[in-house]
């Protein structure tokens, strides 16, 4: 029988790096520690032997950006980056070296509705992640990591699950979830009730960031079950709440990790605390300003599913309390804090991540020149993308696809750079567009002379029947969708 993990030897004071099999590790594996990389069964017994590489941890990448986004606000958009760069290595190589790495651009990835759509490969992802990792005609990799607003497991989970779907190696460092930035307020908060997510999963979450005295829903419940009248704990769910007396119990900021799976009972607790007498559940403000701080992992209304229509995200449970609480305290504004896409912040966040990750996984000790974003969501992923590039010191390139939130036909709310059929046709209309307008030497020879795709092979493959294959956006001019695309030849 396959073992899940194999440890392989570290540099000199450095810790080893257990390479972890996507189909057999366990969640005491990924429990143990952050030195690991999630490995294609297919790959994993022969890297496990031919693997030479450095060494490092999710932990030491986000203690790095960490350092550098202590002052941000993450609802202020004027707010700029930090002008240092990560020291500390982060997560450590986790291929071969032999396959030059392009130095001047990079992607970054939202997951679902581009790679993934109801817990499935979208068929494309799988082969734009293998022209990623180096199996293109150009001969080279390109670095890229995940930007999701999903969240409801640990960083580490998400690889294991990534890794099986797409069949690549991932790292944690690669990833940022929506919850990720709130391991920032860990120092803040003492006590605080996490919402959301399958069983106890969010609470196990927000114990792994740090956080001291972790409240759930059902805690409360446990300890009085009037709170929610029609909504009962199952066995195991009662079993698994910690038994605590609400009455005294100070709630310090309520955090929204994962979307609701009792939207009613959800929302009647968060309603309790945010018109009560200082974070105390069973108590009633009589000004309504004294309830603690709510932030939400993102603001999405809607996301990609299995069903062939979008579904209620975390932005509409966002909406709906706010409007619920205006009702309750005849006219009072509750103000709540979002993190994730589109904030500000969280690209910020992004840009320390993937620095740290060029400069641990690929060796390249600077920013990328653009980094090519790709999304399903024009509120948030498009939106996002935008607002930052205008005040990011390199550039960041939004591109639309069409596997999830954006319905073709429509106009999309904040328009991207591109649109485009799948991530797959993404991926070839960057790496296209990189080796036509700034031509790199990899390994001694000029990248647009390396069997490059040309523009024609692009057109051409990425067209569909009766569908506008590319829509590429100026900086002057907005065409519609019926507009032919712009494909030029030099």
């Amino acid at each position: 029988m396959a073992t899940s993990e194999a440890l392989l030897s570290p540099p000199v004071g450095r810790p080893a790096l257990r390479r972890l099999s996507s189909m057999t590790a366990t969640e005491r594996d990924i429990e143990a520690d952050d030195h690991f990389v999630v490995v294609p069964e297919r790959l994993f017994h022969r890297r496990s032997k031919t693997h030479d590489g450095g060494f490092g941890s999710f932990a030491t990448a986000i203690e790095t950006a960490r350092n550098e986004l202590a002052s941000m606000n993450l609802e202020d958009s004027s707010s700029s980056p930090s002008e240092s760069s990560p020291e500390t290595p982060g997560t450590p190589i986790c291929t071969p070296p032999e396959i030059p790495s392009a130095d001047t651009f990079a992607f970054a990835f939202d997951i679902d509705g581009v790679l993934i759509r109801g817990g499935q490969p979208i068929p494309e992802a799988i082969e734009a992640m293998k022209l990623l990792n180096g199996e293109n005609e150009y001969g080279i990799k390109v670095p890229y990591i995940f930007l999701t607003n999903g969240g409801g497991k640990t960083e580490a989970e998400r690889c294991v699950d990534l890794s099986r779907q797409l069949d690549i190696e991932v790292s944690p460092a690669q990833f940022i979830c929506g919850h990720t930035p709130m391991r920032e307020m860990v120092e803040k908060y003492n006590t605080i009730l996490v919402v959301g997510g399958e069983g106890e999963k969010c609470r196990q979450v927000a114990e792994g960031y740090g956080f001291r005295d972790v409240v759930t829903p059902g805690d409360i419940i446990k300890d009085n079950e009037a709170t929610t009248p029609f909504r009962k704990l199952t066995k195991e769910e009662r079993e698994n709440s910690r038994q605590r007396d609400s009455a005294t119990t100070k709630i310090e900021a309520i955090f929204v990790f994962a979307d609701s799976r009792d939207w009613a009972g959800d929302i009647q607790i968060i309603l309790d605390l945010a018109m009560s007498k200082g974070g105390y559940i069973g108590t009633l403000s009589e000004t309504f300003d004294e309830g603690p701080p709510i932030y939400f992992s993102h603001s999405d209304i809607v996301w990609s599913a299995a069903h062939d229509n979008v579904r209620l995200g975390m932005g509409a449970l966002r909406r709906m309390i706010e409007m619920l609480f205006k009702d309750l305290t005849k006219g009072k504004e509750l103000e709540t804090i979002a993190f994730g896409k589109p904030q500000i912040g969280t690209f910020e966040f992004a840009t320390r991540l993937l620095q740290q990750w060029r400069k641990d996984e690929h060796r390249i000790n600077r920013p990328p020149e653009t980094v090519y974003f790709v999304g399903d969501t024009p509120e948030s992923d498009i939106k996002g993308t935008n607002q930052f590039n205008e005040k990011a010191k390199n550039t960041w390139y939004s591109i639309l696809v069409r596997t999830g939130v954006y319905q073709e036909g429509t106009q999309p709310a904040y328009k991207p750079k591109v649109t485009v059929n799948t991530v797959l046709d993404a991926v070839k209309h960057g790496m296209a567009r990189e080796l036509k307008e700034k031509p790199k030497i990899y390994n001694g020879v000029l990248a647009s002379n390396i069997a490059a795709i040309s523009p024609f092979t692009l057109e051409r493959e990425m067209k569909l029947p009766s569908r506008t294959t590319i829509e590429e956006m100026s900086e002057s001019s907005t065409p519609s969708v019926s507009t032919p695309p712009r494909v030029h030849v030099s």
